[in-house]
C-alpha cells in the first residue's frame, strides 16, 4: 500500500515563502513520477508541478511558473515543492500525487496515488 504525507504547509504573507514535502511509503519512490496539485476554495483542483523519476523531465502550470520549484530526493523517498513570492490567489489545499507511468504528466486523473493534502493560506 502506497501512502504519500504532505506537511510544511501554513500560514504566510504575501511575498513570503514556504517549503512542502511529500513523504512516500509502501512503494519504490524512485519509479514514480511525483506531481502538485491544489485546489481553492469552490475551484476544481489545478495542476501546480510535476517532476520524473530521476528529475530530468519537470513541468509546471502557468499560474506558478517562475515562483515555485519541483525537487526530490530519492534516497528519502521525499518530493518537495518550494513555493517562493506567494500570492493570495496560492492560496489551496496542496495534494501531492504519485504515478508509475503517466500518460499525461499534467493529468490528475492519471495519478494513482494521493495525500491527503495540506492547506497554504496567503494573506494580503
Amino acid at each position: 500500500q502506497v501512502q504519500l504525507v504532505e506537511s510544511g504547509g501554513g500560514y504566510v504573507q504575501t511575498g513570503g515563502s514556504l517549503r512542502l514535502s511529500c513523504a512516500v511509503s509502501g512503494g519504490i519512490f524512485s519509479r514514480y513520477r511525483m506531481a502538485w496539485f491544489r485546489q481553492a476554495p469552490g475551484k476544481e483542483r489545478e495542476f501546480a508541478a510535476t517532476i520524473s523519476w530521476g528529475g530530468g523531465s519537470i513541468y509546471y502550470g502557468d499560474s506558478v511558473k517562475g515562483r515555485f520549484t519541483v525537487s526530490r530526493d530519492n534516497n528519502l523517498n521525499t518530493a518537495y515543492l518550494q513555493m517562493n513570492m506567494l500570492k493570495p490567489e496560492d492560496t489551496a489545499v496542496y495534494y501531492c500525487a504519485a504515478a508509475l507511468s503517466p500518460k499525461s504528466a499534467r493529468a490528475q486523473g492519471d495519478y494513482e496515488y494521493w495525500g491527503q493534502g495540506t492547506q497554504v493560506t496567503v494573506s494580503s
